[in-house]
């Protein structure tokens, strides 16, 4: 058997846990393709929903972009009224290994870029999210990954050894932000390999 090298093992959400993309609420808003890629990259940019989970509150975003994109203002509401209809579910392969971990007594914890009001939402909506040993969400916390500061945020909270400590994330520059102050690291590319990964860390029971 592998030696058993990892403690816990920390989570982001969007990407690896839930199946979030604003093209599921926009394909249905926006039939046009043409016209849906030019609003969700010029428009309500990923740039401009990053400020929200720096923490910056919804209806100041929705207002400020309206204001600048007055013909958009409808679509630019359906960001926050229709924000669920983003989420096409929980990735239930990735949702298997979380609870394996959890059954098997490893501590498990969410590190993600999240406004602080949608994750309300989405531990509502999907209550996988609320069983977690802890928690550090960027818009609670007013920083975001890649920063160094929310990783130290989750290593002090929970008095974690970073290098006992696996995490795992869909990008890879989050990841190499985890890297830099101590975690073991790796970029998810889905549950299978996720598997292989912690097998190959001593929790092959996973």
């Amino acid at each position: 058997m592998t030696e058993r090298t990892i403690d816990a093992v920390v989570f982001d959400i969007g990407g690896v846990l839930l199946d979030w993309s604003p093209t599921y609420l926009y394909e249905e808003l926006i039939p046009d393709e043409a016209q849906r890629t030019h609003f969700l990259t010029n428009v309500a940019t990923p740039a401009w929903n990053h400020r929200q989970d720096e923490g910056r509150p919804w209806a100041e975003a929705v207002a400020e972009l309206s204001a600048l994109h007055p013909e958009h203002a409808e679509w630019i509401e359906a960001y926050d009224t229709g924000w669920l209809k983003m989420v096409n579910g929980v990735f239930s392969d990735t949702a298997a290994v979380l609870t394996e971990l959890q059954s098997a007594g490893v501590p498990t914890y969410a590190l993600t870029n999240f406004s602080a009001e949608k994750w309300e939402v989405a531990k509502e909506a999907f209550d996988i999210l609320t069983h977690f040993d802890g928690e550090v969400v960027s818009g609670v916390e007013r920083t975001a990954k890649p920063d160094e500061k929310i990783y130290r945020i989750l290593i002090d909270r929970y008095s974690l050894n970073p290098r006992r400590t696996f995490y795992t994330d869909d990008m890879a520059y989050n990841v190499e932000g985890a890297r830099a102050v101590g975690l073991d690291a790796e970029v998810f590319t889905g549950a299978a390999n996720l598997r292989v990964q912690l097998a190959a860390r001593g929790l092959s029971h996973t």
